[in-house]
């Protein structure tokens, strides 16, 4: 039975250089190029390396500017959804809201009627007055107020 080696392979990123290849580098380049044209061809390589790194810095920028719109317009989004919700939500508590109000009027005013009826009906005496609102008072949640409705009445 043969057991297999196993190989990984080290993976670095793609300007992880140390000083050592650094140095093979150079000596190659001397030997290529020549210790004359040597000093103009380092420098040539320092400003294409650095045109290189500015422009990947500003692509870098350019992904994060879109990266932080994108962002921007989904929160945005989302806030607007959420506004639309709670004013949906709003709405329709002011409907319901408005259904009992309106409820509770109709309410107070077929009593009101029915206590203008009835007194106009009989002979205007204290006991029928207090009776009336005293009917009035357990069916509207605001005694005070018709009590002067019936005075008016």
């Amino acid at each position: 039975m043969r057991q297999r080696a196993h190989f990984t392979l080290h993976t670095h990123s793609m300007f992880d250089i140390g000083f050592s290849e650094l140095l093979v580098i150079g000596i190659v380049t001397l030997v290529v190029v020549g210790p004359e044209r040597m000093p103009r061809v380092a420098r040539t390589a320092g400003l294409l390396l650095g045109r290189v790194q500015r422009y990947v810095n500003g692509v870098k920028a350019d992904i994060s500017r879109e990266i932080q719109l994108d962002e921007l317009k989904r929160l945005q989004s989302e806030m607007q959804e959420s506004a639309r919700s709670f004013e949906q939500s709003m709405n329709q508590e002011i409907k319901a809201i408005e259904a009992n109000v309106q409820e509770s009027v109709d309410s107070v005013e077929s009593s009101i009627q029915q206590i203008a009826e009835s007194v106009n009906d009989t002979p205007a005496s204290s006991e029928t007055t207090e009776t009336a609102v005293a009917a009035l008072a357990e069916t509207s949640e605001t005694p005070a107020s018709t009590d002067e409705t019936v005075k008016k009445a």
